[in-house]
C-alpha cells in the first residue's frame, strides 16, 4: 500500500472538521473545486466513502468519522510541532553542549553560564569537562558544540580561536627549601619530583615543550587529572607541581602553598574556544559563541580568569 498523500488527507481533515467544501477552501487558500478533486482522490486512494451528501449539506460516514479523529490529532501534534520549531527559534527551549577543562568548569564557568542563564532561563545547560584533548575529541562525536580548552592538539577539521592566556606558576610547599629563593630556574626544577597534569592537558603539553625547549625532562613522580588532589600532594611535600595561577589564588593567599617565580618570561597557556568547521551551530551554541566574541573583543593582552570573572560580573549588574 502507497502512503497517505498528506495534502489530500489535509483537506479531506478541513473539509470534515468545517463539513463544509467552501469554508475548508477558504481556510486551505484553495479553490473549491480543487478541495472537491483532493477529497474524491482521497477515497479513492481509501477505497471508501467517507462523505455523504444530503440537500446542501455534508455528513461523515462512519468510515469518514474514524478518520476524521485521528486525523484531529495530528494536526494538533502539527501545530504543537511549529510552536516547538518557534520556540528553538527564539531561544525558548533547546540544549546548549559545552565542554571545557577541569580548571575552567570550576573557577571560570559558573560565572559565564550564569551570564547566558539570565539571558536565556529556558536553554538547558549541559556542560561537560575533561582534559582540553578529550574536549577536543568529543566535538567529533557531537558530544559538544562548542569547547573551551588550551590547544591540547592541531587538527585541521577544528577551528581554534583565541580566548584567553592563562598564567602557569610553580607550586610547592610553604616548608619547601627552594620557597627561600627569589627565583628559580628550569634546571633546578627538573631535579624535583613533579606532579604532573595528566596525558591530554594543555597544562603538560605546555611544561613537556618547555622542558624540552631547554633540553631538560621533568621528573615525573605522579600525574592526574585532579588539580585538587596535585594541590594536597604539593602541600604535603610529595613533589612540586604547574598549575593555572587562578586555580591556586585562594592556597597561595592563605599560605597553604607557595609559589617561586621561574626564571625568564612568565609561562603562559593559550586557551581558545574551539568548534569543528563547517559546522552549523544550533541557535544556543550561536548565542553563547557571540557572548564569549564579546568578550574576546573587551580582553586586555594576557587576560585571565579572573579579569574574565569581572568582566563578566560588569555583563550580570
Amino acid at each position: 500500500m502507497t502512503m497517505i498523500n498528506f495534502t489530500q488527507f489535509r483537506d479531506f481533515y478541513q473539509v470534515a472538521k468545517n463539513l463544509n467544501f467552501t469554508a475548508a477552501a477558504n481556510e486551505l487558500f484553495i479553490s473549491q473545486p480543487a478541495v472537491t478533486a483532493q477529497v474524491k482522490l482521497f477515497e479513492d486512494y481509501c477505497k471508501l466513502k467517507l462523505f455523504k451528501k444530503r440537500g446542501r449539506k455534508i455528513y461523515l460516514t462512519d468510515e469518514g468519522k474514524t478518520l476524521y479523529n485521528y486525523a484531529v490529532k495530528i494536526f494538533e501534534y502539527e501545530r504543537e510541532i511549529e510552536s516547538i520549531i518557534e520556540d528553538m527559534r527564539k531561544l525558548k527551549r533547546g540544549t546548549l553542549r559545552l565542554g571545557t577543562t577541569k580548571t575552567y568548569a570550576r573557577y571560570f564557568m559558573p560565572f559565564l553560564i550564569s551570564r547566558y542563564h539570565k539571558s536565556y532561563p529556558q536553554i538547558k545547560i549541559h556542560l561537560d569537562e575533561g582534559s582540553s584533548l578529550d574536549m577536543c575529541n568529543s566535538l567529533f562525536s557531537f558530544k559538544n558544540e562548542l569547547v573551551i580548552v588550551a590547544r591540547a592538539i592541531d587538527n585541521p577539521d577544528i577551528c581554534f580561536m583565541p580566548f584567553s592566556q592563562e598564567e602557569l606558576i610553580i607550586i610547592l610547599s610553604p616548608s619547601h627549601p627552594l620557597v627561600k629563593k627569589k627565583t628559580i630556574s628550569l634546571k633546578e626544577i627538573a631535579r624535583e619530583p613533579i606532579i604532573m597534569k595528566e596525558n591530554g592537558s594543555g597544562t603538560r603539553k605546555q611544561v613537556c615543550e618547555l622542558f624540552a625547549k631547554n633540553g631538560l625532562t621533568p621528573n615525573i613522580l605522579v600525574e592526574t587529572s585532579n588539580t585538587e588532589f596535585i594541590k594536597q600532594l604539593v602541600a604535603r611535600k610529595y613533589g612540586i607541581s604547574f598549575l593555572v595561577k587562578a586555580a591556586v589564588e585562594r592556597e597561595l593567599k592563605e599560605r597553604n602553598l607557595a609559589s617561586v617565580s621561574i626564571e625568564g618570561p612568565k609561562i603562559l597557556l593559550d586557551v581558545s574556544i574551539a568548534y569543528l568547521k563547517n559546522c552549523h551551530f544550533s541557535p544556543s551554541a550561536q548565542t553563547f559563541m557571540d557572548i564569549l566574541k564579546k568578550l574576546t573583543l573587551k580582553q586586555r593582552p594576557n587576560t585571565g580568569i579572573s579579569s574574565l570573572k569581572d568582566m563578566i560580573n560588569v555583563y550580570n549588574k
